[in-house]
C-alpha cells in the first residue's frame, strides 16, 4: 500500500493534542490528528476538575510554572473571545494544622517567583467572612483561579484546526512508527500507512508506550509511565462554597495531588477529589464506594458541617505521572530534536495538571521547537 503524505501529524485528540495541532496548523502546517477513540477528549481530558490553575505550586523556572502563567492568560482570552463558558471564580488554600498554616508564606513566595503576584493572606475570620460554612487557621486566597468547559474548549480547537485545513481522524490508533529516509512512517491498527515530516506525540497515558515502539529513540529517551488514580464524589444537594477550597499541602508533602479539594462545575455541582491511588493500568477507572470514608475525613477538616450520605461516587481519571510514590512530582518533560537528535519529532510525556491551563501555551511552545 502506498503511504499518502502529510506534512505534520499528532497523536492523540486531547485537549492538548487539539492544541498543539491548531497551532501548527495556524503556522501554515498541513495537519492531521490520529485518535484511537471515537471521539476527541476522551481520556484525561475528559476526567479531571476543569479548573483553570493560578501557577502557584510549581518549583520556579519549570515547565509547569511557565506554561501553566502563560497559559492561563491565554485560556481566559481565548475563552472570552470565543463564548467558552468560564468563570474566574477563585480559589482558597486552607490551613487546618500549625504546620499548614506556617507554610501558607511559602506558597505565596512561590507563586510571587511564578510571576503570580495576586494571592492574599486571610486570617481566619476574614477567610469565614468570604465563605461561613469554611473551617480553618487561615488562609490564602487566589483570585485569578476559575473554571471552565473543558468540552467546549476542546470543540473549539477542534474548530480552529479544521479552518485552517487540519482535520481529527477518530478510530485510528498507531501501530507502529519508524524512521524512512527524511520522513516518519506512522500505521495505524488497520494498516495505514503515513508518512509525516513532522510527529507530535501527545498521547496521554499512552504517550510513553507509543515513544517505546519508536526504535530510532535513543535508550534512555523514554521515561517510565505511572499512573495515578484519582476519584471524585459528587455533594448531593447545593454547595455552601463559592469559591473552590483546597488544602494546604504540609511542608514534607510530595505533590502528587493537591488533597481532596472542593470545585464546582459551572452547572453549580460541587465534586471533591481527586484522592491518589496508584494503579497499574491505564484504564482502572472504577469508583471505589468504600474510598468515600477517607473523603468523609479530608473534607470534615475545612467543612465541618457535611452530612452523613452526603457523598455519591462520581468517576475517575487517571494522571499521566512520569515520578513514582514518594516521589517530587516530575515536569512536563517536551522532548523535541534538541534533546532526542530526531528531526521532525516531539514527544509529550508527563502531561498531568496544570495540563488543561497550560494546553494554549504548550501548543505555542511545540510549534517554535518545530519552527525549524
Amino acid at each position: 500500500m502506498t503511504a499518502e503524505r502529510v506534512d505534520a501529524v499528532v497523536v492523540g485528540a486531547g485537549v492538548v493534542g487539539l492544541a498543539v495541532a491548531r497551532a501548527l496548523a495556524q503556522a501554515g502546517r498541513e495537519v492531521l490528528v490520529l485518535e484511537r477513540e471515537a471521539a476527541i477528549g476522551t481520556g484525561t481530558s475528559s476526567r479531571n476538575s476543569e479548573v483553570i490553575h493560578a501557577g502557584i505550586y510549581y518549583p520556579a523556572g519549570s515547565l509547569k510554572a511557565r506554561l501553566c502563567v502563560q497559559g492561563k492568560r491565554a485560556l481566559y482570552a481565548y475563552a472570552a473571545e470565543r463564548g467558552i463558558a468560564h468563570r474566574r471564580c477563585g480559589k482558597l488554600i486552607v490551613a487546618n494544622t500549625p504546620s499548614q498554616l506556617a507554610g501558607l508564606p511559602g506558597i505565596v513566595a512561590g507563586a510571587v517567583a511564578n510571576g503570580v503576584d495576586d494571592l492574599e493572606m486571610l486570617s481566619r475570620d476574614a477567610a469565614r467572612e468570604r465563605e461561613p460554612a469554611l473551617e480553618c487557621l487561615g488562609a490564602v486566597l487566589s483570585p485569578s483561579t476559575g473554571i471552565v468547559d473543558s468540552h467546549a474548549l476542546m470543540l473549539s480547537l477542534q474548530g480552529d484546526l479544521e479552518a485552517d485545513g487540519g482535520m481529527v481522524v477518530c478510530y485510528s490508533g498507531v501501530r507502529e512508527i519508524e524512521r524512512q529516509g527524511d520522513a516518519w512512517l506512522i500505521v495505524s491498527e488497520d494498516g495505514t500507512p503515513l508518512l509525516a515530516r513532522t510527529l507530535v506525540n501527545s498521547a496521554g497515558l499512552h504517550a510513553c508506550e507509543l515513544a517505546g515502539r519508536i526504535a530510532a529513540l535513543p535508550a534512555g529517551s523514554v521515561p517510565t509511565p505511572r499512573y495515578a488514580k484519582g476519584s471524585y464524589f459528587t455533594l448531593a444537594g447545593r454547595s455552601p462554597f463559592q469559591r473552590l477550597i483546597y488544602p494546604a499541602p504540609e511542608p514534607d508533602q510530595h505533590l502528587a495531588g493537591l488533597g481532596v479539594h472542593l470545585t464546582v462545575d459551572l452547572g453549580g455541582q460541587a465534586k471533591f477529589g481527586p484522592d491518589v491511588q496508584w494503579v497499574d493500568r491505564a484504564d482502572d477507572l472504577v469508583v471505589d464506594p468504600a474510598r468515600g470514608e477517607g473523603f468523609y475525613a479530608a473534607v470534615r477538616r475545612y467543612w465541618p458541617a457535611l452530612p452523613d450520605g452526603a457523598l455519591q461516587p462520581g468517576y475517575a481519571g487517571l494522571r499521566p505521572k512520569i515520578s513514582g510514590p514518594g516521589k517530587p512530582a516530575a515536569d512536563f518533560l517536551i522532548q523535541g530534536p534538541a534533546q532526542h537528535g530526531l528531526p521532525g519529532l516531539v514527544n509529550l510525556f508527563g502531561i498531568e495538571s496544570p495540563g488543561l491551563t497550560s494546553c494554549l501555551a504548550i501548543g505555542e511552545r511545540v510549534r517554535e521547537m518545530l519552527a525549524g
